[in-house]
């Protein structure tokens, strides 16, 4: 059977302040994102995939030291466009802002991509990788939204989109009949 390691990336600055941080902000991990990843214990994998985003291949580094990650380039973050760097605070009172809630973020990001375009990618890009592995664990060290598109794809039961949120430094195991434990905390 094979596994699959969905971990998103330990915490950023940005993340830290809440903000849009995605393919357009190549940030590197904060201390307390560092501190957080090697106070916890990590299964082992075969093989490490990674965003090419500097904070994943810090935090695959961390996680799986001696192994260098196979990078997917189409595994990075959703294209936040004219939100990138930006929070709540700052967006609040933006017609585009709101139109985007208003949605339940399913309108493109304004110069960015659509949740549904982002999904696609993610997902055609897990299904290249995993297509004709061996039996075996393998760890994905990606985004947060990169991991709620392969869920929503993939987990039994299914969920939407949103149900499967984690924090930095967290994930999910499923294995390749969509079954899922919870990696982390939640």
């Amino acid at each position: 059977m094979r596994r699959y390691l969905l971990i998103r990336h330990g915490m950023t600055r940005g993340n830290r302040e809440h903000r849009y941080i995605g393919c357009r902000s190549d940030e590197p991990l904060c201390e307390e994102g560092i501190g957080a990843l090697r106070a916890c214990a990590w299964p082992g994998a075969d093989c490490v995939f990674a965003s090419p985003m500097r904070r994943c291949l810090e935090t695959a580094a961390l996680l799986y030291p001696g192994q260098k990650p196979v990078v997917v380039p189409d595994l990075r973050e959703c294209d936040f466009g004219a939100f990138e760097g930006l929070n709540h605070a700052q967006l609040d009172g933006r017609a585009d802002y709101q139109a985007f809630i208003d949605s339940g973020g399913n309108l493109p990001f304004p110069g960015g991509e659509s949740r549904a375009s982002f999904s696609a990618r993610c997902v055609q890009a897990f299904e290249r990788v995993v297509r004709g592995l061996p039996e075996g664990t393998y760890a994905f060290v990606v985004h947060g939204g990169t991991i709620m598109a392969i869920m929503e794809r993939y987990a039994r039961p299914k969920g939407g989109y949103f149900d499967f949120q984690v924090p930095n430094g967290g994930g999910y195991c499923l294995d390749e009949t969509g079954h899922y434990t919870l990696l982390g905390s939640k």
